[in-house]
């Protein structure tokens, strides 16, 4: 196959009869090859012939916008994407999905093929993921949140006409009449969480796809559970892939060893990859152009309890500093007690602690962690929240160990050495401080940040503990954050700013 001015396909082919029967503009030349015109509905037809490495468009016709050049695998995702109405995306997390949809989107676009994309995402990356990346990778494009308090403002948005709509889960349902029939693409982040077809999430999914609909689902687990959990996505991308039933595929991928317990059956793999298609999938170690850390943010808004105590101690704060000479100590004392209420505690002057509920952080950071095809590091300064988000994990079902100032040294070097060198377990919740220098723990190749630290120091030695010799894959470094106080400081950090030496400058930006 030979690619002809960046227009047309020649192909040596036994019957081209095949191919001019179907594709109209088409010929066969003098010499027996036949000559195709090369746009997206001629390539889609040959890949469904079965031609082997029909290439898209995309790659000769389109100038890939935006801030960044694409790596050539975002390159190969995004013709990929483009030759499939209904696909999934298996890259893992950190490979840069998010821009190969957007440059596929735009390009199908550009040719007219779609009009407007719906993407549908977890609330924690709907502005720092989607919506600045739309910006980055297509600044040409418009982009509007469909997520608001109220339902008018959420139905304003799917009716603005911008190009893409972000929305989140759970405030589909709310949009589901206005957005049936206004969008040509939908593009699922994290669709785990539609593995499930009983639940109402994914009813309200399948009722606004439908035959013509375009539909991408991304996610770097698909089946990271249960070999069950690959039903409820093969249903919406590849219905005729697998039983109509769920108990019928629970019977194919799985047997029953006891009352309540099942276990997978020894093919099950390959009946989940058969179902789970047509799908593309790369690996961090195969991305050898990726960088070799990549920062991400995701928004977890505080919970009603959380901003009230957090505007208290705002406004207690504006009110010492109202022609007032603050010391560093002080200001570094009550941006400590912000943080403190946004991570999930507060520690009283007595020493008694004040939890928070903090249901939205906890839901990011399991978010993080299913989608995480390695292991994962999670940083959270405070003592009380790091037990908190142990225990959380552990009723969810995932492993994990706590490292912290009062685990001895002779336990904490077992730890280390037991997530080092055994599968289990998947997540490692430490104190900043306590990973000490020189400690390896690149078994992990994802870092979370439950909420910031102030020392610069501690926050770079802190992602060495993953990004170090050994390392076999890019590392990705998430922080979470609800509030303008964490959001100044993860800026700091990562421009390398000591947060100490400027502690006075941030106590009166939070103030004014």
């Amino acid at each position: 196959m030979q690619i002809i001015d960046n227009r047309a396909l020649l192909l040596k082919v036994r019957e081209p009869e095949k191919i001019t029967s179907v594709i109209p503009k088409s010929a066969v030349l003098d010499s027996g090859e036949v000559l195709v015109k090369w746009g997206i509905e001629e390539a889609q037809v040959l890949k469904n012939l079965k031609y082997k490495n029909v290439p898209s468009p995309i790659m000769g016709q389109y100038n890939w916008p935006g801030l960044y050049k694409p790596f050539d695998h975002q390159k190969v995702t995004a013709a990929f994407l483009t030759l499939h109405r209904k696909a999934f995306c298996f890259s893992e997390m950190g490979t840069g999905k998010t821009g190969s949809v957007i440059w596929a989107a735009d390009y199908l676009m550009n040719i007219g093929a779609i009009k407007r994309v719906l993407v549908v995402c977890p609330l924690s990356i709907m502005q720092p993921a989607w919506q600045n990346d739309i910006f980055k990778f297509a600044l040409h494009r418009t982009c509007a949140i469909a997520h608001s308090s109220t339902q008018e403002k959420r139905i304003k948005a799917v009716n603005s006409n911008a190009d893409f709509v972000i929305c989140n889960f759970d405030g589909l349902e709310i949009i589901m009449d206005e957005v049936i029939g206004k969008f040509d693409l939908i593009v699922v982040d994290e669709a785990s969480a539609y593995k499930n077809p009983q639940t109402k999430r994914w009813k309200t999914l399948n009722k606004i796809v439908t035959p013509s609909s375009w539909l991408w689902m991304l996610t770097g687990t698909p089946a990271a559970q249960s070999p069950v959990d690959a039903y409820g996505l093969a249903r919406l991308i590849n219905p005729n892939g697998v039983p109509k039933f769920i108990g019928a595929f629970k019977e194919m991928v799985m047997y029953k060893v006891s009352q309540f317990r099942y276990i997978p059956r020894p093919r099950s793999e390959d009946i989940i990859h058969k179902a789970l298609q047509p799908a593309i999938r790369f690996t961090k170690e195969e991305c050898l152009d990726l960088p070799e850390v990549t920062t991400v943010f995701r928004e977890t808004p505080l919970t009603p309890q959380q901003k009230k105590y957090y505007e208290l101690l705002r406004k207690q704060m504006t009110m010492e500093a109202d022609g007032q000479a603050i010391t560093a100590v002080n200001a570094a004392v009550m941006l400590n007690k912000l943080l403190q209420v946004a991570a999930g505690a507060v520690y009283s002057d007595s020493g008694e602690t004040i939890a928070f509920d903090c249901a939205d952080r906890m839901k990011a950071l399991k978010e993080v962690i299913e989608e995480a095809s390695n292991k994962v590091l999670v940083f959270a300064p405070f003592k009380h929240v790091i037990q908190q988000i142990s225990e959380e994990l552990t009723n969810s079902g995932i492993t994990n160990e706590v490292i912290n100032g009062e685990v001895t040294a002779t336990k904490r070097a077992a730890i280390f050495a037991k997530f080092q060198d055994t599968s289990e377990p998947k997540v490692l919740v430490i104190q900043p401080q306590a990973a000490a220098h020189g400690v390896t723990l690149h078994a992990a190749n994802v870092v979370v940040w439950w909420a910031p630290i102030t020392s610069i120091e501690t926050y770079l030695q802190a992602n060495a503990r993953v990004h170090r010799a050994g390392q076999r894959n890019p590392v990705t470094v998430v922080h979470l954050q609800g509030s303008s106080v964490e959001t100044k400081i993860y800026k700091m950090l990562n421009e390398k700013i000591d947060v100490h030496s400027r502690v006075i400058e941030l106590y009166n930006s939070i103030t004014d």
